[in-house]
């Protein structure tokens, strides 16, 4: 999340009683989590095992519970709880506003875009022009949908992001991650139906260019696909994923957190995604493999039973 004008280090530390430790005229331009920070980012640890890692981020403003060393040109702000904090800033930034209209008086329609009944837009959401959203279309706040957009019925756009911070050590062991991110759907994207799009957890959840989305897709948080993309039916997509410019993913394949699919790759039906693929080619099973190898691997096993019938007749 962006602020709209940056926030000085000095206010932020006030706000979450924190202790400032070494920038301290620094300038806050947003909120984020580890996997999406950017420079003037504020970002928050409370593990050991990802100290290093975040104090060494593109992030500027680190929120921890511990006093450790600071790089030259960032600041700790060290608090007991560095969850709490992030949820307070969030809260403070982007707070929770009930929709009491069906159509939010603050969204933005574009010019011929027609709208079925019984769908639901949210606040500060931006629809552009030529667009049209099918019944019980659902959008939620701050939502972002560029022209020539189809939305089919039943479809949910920016619901929360499912992320937990997770501790074992007190009675409720996952505690929401609220989300202040978005959804940014690009010009000329289709979405069919029942299909779920969460919003960035911190960041936004991008649906590239001229991209179509059969039925039943979900994408997770913060994901970023590219342009031109084709998703069959009941694909999911985990959070903070980068699928690339002319991905084709058919049905039921699924797709791990964090990893890139490269341009131009193709994913057959009902494989598993479970690490980064180089673009340009075709990929089967579970994990996602070479579709050629995984075939000959296939019919391999197919052959084990005769195989070793012929070995019992051997002995």
């Amino acid at each position: 999340m962006k602020f709209k004008l940056p926030v000085p280090v000095k206010w932020i530390a006030d706000f979450i009683a924190a202790e400032l430790i070494g920038n301290k005229e620094g300038l806050a331009t947003g909120i984020n989590e580890i996997h999406k920070v950017e420079k003037g980012d504020i970002v928050f640890v409370d593990h050991p095992r990802y100290y290093d890692k975040c104090i060494h981020s593109a992030a500027s403003f680190i929120i921890i519970n511990k006093q450790t060393d600071c790089p030259e040109g960032k600041a700790l702000l060290v608090v007991d709880t560095p969850f709490d904090a992030y949820i307070k800033l969030v809260r403070h930034f982007r707070p929770f506003n009930p929709s009491a209209k069906a159509i939010s008086d603050s969204a933005i329609i574009g010019t011929d875009t027609v709208l079925f009944p019984n769908i639901f837009i949210g606040n500060n959401v931006t629809i552009g022009t030529n667009c049209i959203i099918h019944p019980n279309v659902s959008i939620y706040d701050d939502t972002v949908i560029g022209n020539n957009v189809v939305i089919h019925a039943g479809t949910t756009v920016g619901s929360d992001a499912f992320y937990f911070n997770t501790k074992k050590d007190r009675e409720v062991w996952y505690k929401k991650m609220e989300s202040c991110g978005r959804v940014l759907i690009e010009d000329d994207v289709e979405i069919g139906a029942g299909c779920t799009i969460d919003r960035g957890v911190s960041s936004d959840t991008i649906i590239g260019r001229g991209t179509k989305f059969d039925n039943m897709v979900h994408i997770g948080h913060d994901t970023v696909i590219g342009k031109n993309c084709l998703f069959a039916a009941q694909v999911a997509v985990a959070g903070a994923t980068t699928i690339e410019d002319g991905v084709v993913l058919w049905g039921q394949v699924g797709v791990n957190k964090t990893l890139t699919i490269g341009a131009n790759a193709i994913v057959l039906a009902q494989s598993g995604v479970g690490g980064s693929l180089e673009g340009g080619q075709i990929y089967f099973g579970t994990p996602a493999e070479d579709a050629s190898k995984k075939k000959r691997e296939i019919v391999w096993i197919k052959r084990i039973p005769e195989m070793w019938e012929q070995l019992k007749k051997m002995k």
